[in-house]
């Protein structure tokens, strides 16, 4: 009986963690509507598997940095962001935060470093392929590991993502097609938070927010999405693994 009390109290607290995370945002969000292969994290059913998950170490700083993409194509700014952020990295100056010091999408390409990867403008048009994603990262000094779904497989994938996600100080992104999962349109890159092993699903803190929520999905869906080729690279999407040096 005790069990069951304690259960239920902490489904509510974790909601509410994430409620005040996406209060913070601008964006008032009426989504689209999800295929029935993915569930809503905001929904009983998404709730429970969080709290079921032994892999989760990444969803509380990440929630804390959880922000919207500015526009369209900037879902991999958006997320490198929140990576940044979560790892503590020495960010640019940020005028509207003067003097303290965030990574924010605006400020992003204030380092030249970041800016020969790719310019800015040309990631508002068509976003970034994966390995500019680990070239942005690596940009500000960060350790990163890129992984092209081409060079890994399901197993692996699975594997060193759900131990990744049980360690504090890392963090995962991934790149992959949205069709492939049901949702709308092409390419794109959002964090995972979480990895629940009984469902076999991992959480997507999906940077779309205007457009989705963030949703639980099964593990071989996520790598076929993923498995897809990028037509501006010519190579398959994949998946960054990125941690402070």
């Amino acid at each position: 009986m005790k069990t069951g009390v304690i259960k239920t109290l902490n489904i509510p607290l974790r909601t509410l963690i994430l409620g005040i995370c996406i209060a913070s945002s601008s964006v008032v969000a009426q989504t689209l509507s999800l295929p029935h292969n993915l569930i809503a994290f905001d929904s009983p059913e998404g709730e429970e598997l969080l709290v079921e998950s032994k892999s989760r170490q990444d969803y509380w700083p990440l929630s804390m940095q959880f922000i919207t993409q500015r526009n369209q194509a900037y879902c991999g700014v958006a997320s490198i962001v929140m990576v940044l952020n979560a790892l503590s990295i020495p960010a640019p100056e940020s005028p509207e935060f003067s003097p303290f010091r965030v990574f924010t999408q605006e400020n992003f390409f204030n380092n030249e470093k970041t800016r020969q990867v790719l310019a800015p403008e040309v990631v508002s048009r068509q976003g970034m392929t994966l390995e500019q994603l680990g070239q942005f990262l690596a940009s500000y000094s960060a350790k990163v590991k890129v992984y092209h779904a081409s060079d890994t497989s399901l197993t692996e994938f699975r594997r060193l993502t759900k131990e990744n996600l049980k360690q504090p100080g890392n963090f995962v992104l991934v790149n992959y097609l949205r069709r492939t999962i049901g949702q709308e349109r092409g390419g794109h890159i959002s964090p995972l938070a979480a990895y629940n092993e009984e469902s076999d699903r991992f959480l997507i803190l999906d940077v779309s927010r205007y457009k989705y929520p963030p949703v639980w999905v099964k593990a071989e869906e996520l790598w076929q999405a993923m498995a897809t080729v990028d037509s501006v690279s010519g190579k398959t999407r994949g998946f960054v693994f990125v941690s402070r040096e």
